[in-house]
C-alpha cells in the first residue's frame, strides 16, 4: 500500500487535502492525524471492519477499546445510551480539548470498537485540522495513537511514517502537537466518577467542575494491574506502553543523590561497550557527564511541565533512533500534569523504578 501524505496548515487548512482524506475513511480506510495530543490513527467507528483494520495495522490487542472522536454533539447523542448531568458539566468545560469521557454505548456502536465492552469512550479534539477531518467525512472516527502498539505514542507526522508507512492509506502532516501525551479519560458510568488514564486535564481540574473525582489503581502502579483476563475498559490500562527499544529505569529521591546514581550506572555500562542515554531535566543536565558513549538529553522544564509532556515521546524515540541500549530518568512525579507524565514513563519502564 501506498501511503499518501500531505502538509496542513492548521490556521489555513487545505479543504482539499480535508476531502481526500475524507474520501479515504468513508471508503474504510485508514488516515492519520494531528490532535492536540497525539497523532491519530482513524477509521469508521462504526463500520466495525474498518476498526478492526485499525487492530491489524498498530499490532493492537483486540480488547482494548478505541476512542470515538466527534465534533458536535449529535454525534455524541448517537452513540451513548444517555448523558449524565456531570458528563454535561465536563463537556461544557473541557470539549473541545484533551478529555475523553466513557459513557454506555448505544447499539449503532460496533463491539469491535469498544474491545467487546459496553461502555463507549468518547472525545472531541481541540486540533482544528481533526475537527474538520470529522465534520468533512460526517462520520464519527476512531482513532487510537498513530503508531505501532506497545510504542512510544507518535508526536510528529515523522513518528507515524517511521511506524505504518505502507500500512495505511494517508497522513496528515499538522506539524508538531501541542500536549505530547494522551488525554485524560474520565468513566462516568461508575457511581464516583473514575480517571482512568491521567492527562493534561488533572483530577484538580475535574473536581472543580463536577466535586469527588476517584483515580484508578491501575494507574498507580503495578501492583494496582489487574490479572491477564481484565477486559480493559480504557486504552492503556492493561498492557505495556510507550516503550522504547532500550531497557529503562527511573530514579526517585534527592536530585544529588540521583545525578550520583545515574552516572555511576552509566559509567559502568559505557566502559562496558553499551551505549547509554540519560533523561534529565533543564534544572539537572549539568550534573551528568557527557561522552561519546552516553547521550544526555534535558527533557524540559519542572517549571513548565507541558514542556516535559510534549518532549517524552520524541526524546524515547530519538534514542531508538540512536540505537542506545540502556535508559537512566529521573522521576518528575507530581499531583498535576506530573503525575500523566509518570504515568507514561513508568509504563515505558516497564515499571523499573529505585528510590535512591
Amino acid at each position: 500500500m501506498n501511503t499518501v501524505i500531505r502538509t496542513v496548515d492548521e490556521n489555513n487548512i487545505d479543504i482539499n487535502v480535508i476531502d481526500e482524506a475524507a474520501k479515504f475513511l468513508r471508503e474504510g480506510n485508514m488516515v492519520a492525524f494531528p490532535t492536540e495530543t497525539v497523532y491519530g490513527l482513524g477509521a469508521d467507528a462504526l463500520d466495525e471492519s474498518a476498526s478492526a483494520k485499525i487492530y491489524q495495522a498498530k499490532g493492537r490487542p483486540s480488547d482494548n477499546p478505541l476512542i470515538a472522536h466527534v465534533c458536535n454533539m449529535r454525534q455524541v447523542e448517537r452513540i451513548v445510551k444517555d448523558i449524565p448531568e456531570a458528563a454535561i458539566k465536563l463537556m461544557k468545560a473541557f470539549w473541545p480539548g484533551p478529555l475523553t469521557i466513557i459513557f454506555n454505548k448505544s447499539d449503532v456502536v460496533p463491539y469491535g470498537t469498544t474491545g467487546g465492552l459496553d461502555t463507549v469512550a468518547v472525545r472531541m479534539p481541540a486540533n482544528k485540522i481533526a475537527l474538520k477531518l470529522i465534520e468533512y467525512s460526517d462520520l464519527i472516527i476512531a482513532a487510537p495513537s498513530a503508531n505501532t502498539s506497545g510504542r512510544p505514542s507518535p508526536t510528529t507526522a515523522a513518528h507515524v511514517k517511521e511506524d505504518l508507512d505502507g500500512r495505511i492509506s494517508m497522513i496528515l502532516d499538522g506539524g508538531a502537537v501541542g500536549i505530547g501525551i494522551e488525554s485524560t479519560i474520565v468513566d462516568m458510568t461508575t457511581e464516583v466518577p473514575m480517571i482512568l488514564r491521567p492527562g493534561y486535564v488533572t483530577r484538580s481540574m475535574l473536581e472543580k467542575v463536577i466535586g469527588h473525582v476517584e483515580i484508578d489503581k491501575a494507574i498507580l502502579g503495578p501492583s494496582g494491574d489487574a490479572g491477564s483476563d481484565m477486559k480493559p475498559k480504557a486504552p492503556g490500562m492493561k498492557y505495556k506502553h510507550y516503550a522504547p527499544k532500550a531497557d529503562f529505569k527511573i530514579f526517585e529521591g534527592d536530585s544529588h543523590s540521583v545525578a550520583q546514581k545515574i552516572n555511576s550506572l552509566a559509567e559502568r555500562y559505557s566502559s562496558d561497550g553499551f551505549k547509554v542515554g540519560i533523561i534529565a531535566s533543564d534544572e539537572s543536565i549539568m550534573r551528568y557527564e557527557n561522552s561519546d558513549v552516553v547521550s544526555v538529553v534535558s527533557i524540559g522544564s519542572r517549571s513548565d511541565e507541558l514542556s516535559i509532556s510534549r518532549n517524552l515521546y520524541k526524546i524515547l524515540r530519538d534514542f531508538d533512533a540512536e540505537k542506545v541500549d540502556y535508559i537512566f530518568g529521573e522521576s518528575f512525579e507530581s499531583q498535576e500534569l506530573g503525575q500523566a507524565i509518570m504515568n507514561r514513563l513508568l509504563k515505558a519502564a516497564g515499571y523499573q523504578i529505585e528510590h535512591v
